[in-house]
């Protein structure tokens, strides 16, 4: 959208029918709109809510902003953003990507923490809010990383992680997790597994025998539709973006073991730091082959 009123916000306000079958019953409920926000909606999701009437609007804040500090509107909203500053909200980027923020619903300060205090302001007031963005012309803002995740090759390129990691897996429906990493290394390389309920289903549709995920890994028609998918979406991304090698883990990440947070984020290090052998082989391989 380009900031004009959406078809859905005009006229009349209605009342939209939305059915979700489950378990071979159908439940119906009235939704009219509905607010996201604390993780990433995904634009495809967005274009599929707004298919059967239901707009869900993103908006953005922090604890430390009390709030909100962006939100879509039904008059102002643009897919795949967390929308405009709110009013009386000043969002600008810093130069490194980093999301600033200066308003007077900002937090004066932590309690009893002056040095925790003065390393989120900036000089001249702005609230560092610990995340990577992107603003467009018209002011739309749009959340690509976490800073402390923020990957910085060898060459001095700085990488977004998720905003790949989550391209690759919307993308490709095989995959459960993607972890891009690369920092202080040449180039970036991709550990991923597998969506196991997904893969069995077109295992068996194409006859290869695999009945768990590790056999699933091992599959060479596995591998290449991974790779297939990894080249469609190196072609969309710049070089220092582009995954250059990857590895099917024979596992997925869980809470149980430790790789995902309660709120299911990755842990990104643990991952790096558990599977250092399996990045190292990959480098030492690409390294040769390039």
């Amino acid at each position: 959208m380009s900031g004009a009123t959406p078809r859905f916000a005009r006229g009349r306000s209605a009342t939209y029918s939305v059915q979700a079958a489950a378990a071979g019953s159908v439940s119906t409920t009235s939704v009219r709109w509905a607010v996201s926000g604390g993780a990433p909606l995904g634009e495809r999701l967005g274009h599929f809510f707004r298919g059967i009437g239901v707009p869900i609007l993103e908006g953005y804040g922090l604890t430390e902003t009390s709030g909100a500090s962006t939100a879509n509107s039904l008059r102002r909203y643009r897919f795949g953003t967390v929308g405009p500053g709110m009013k009386g909200v000043e969002v600008r980027l810093d130069e490194d990507g980093e999301v600033l923020i200066r308003g007077r619903h900002v937090m004066r300060g932590y309690f009893n923490q002056p040095e925790a205090t003065a390393a989120v302001f900036t000089p001249d007031g702005w609230f560092r809010s610990g995340d990577i963005g992107r603003l467009d012309a018209d002011g739309f803002l749009s959340i690509t990383d976490r800073k402390k995740d923020l990957i910085i090759t060898a060459g001095g390129k700085n990488v977004a992680p998720q905003n790949v990691e989550n391209l690759l897996k919307a993308s490709c429906s095989y995959l459960s997790q993607v972890v891009m990493l690369g920092d202080r290394r040449p180039f970036c390389v991709a550990l991923v597994t597998l969506n196991e309920e997904v893969c069995l289903k077109w295992s068996a549709e194409r006859g290869h025998p695999a009945a768990d995920s590790p056999a699933l890994a091992a599959l060479p028609a596995m591998q290449d539709e991974i790779r297939a998918a990894i080249g469609a979406l190196n072609d969309r991304l710049a070089p220092h973006e582009r995954i250059r090698n990857f590895r099917i883990l024979e596992r997925d990440f869980s809470i149980e073991s430790g790789e995902l947070t309660p709120k299911m984020s990755i842990k990104r290090r643990l991952v790096e730091e558990r599977h250092g052998e399996v990045l190292d082989e990959l480098y030492g391989r690409t390294m040769e082959a390039l």
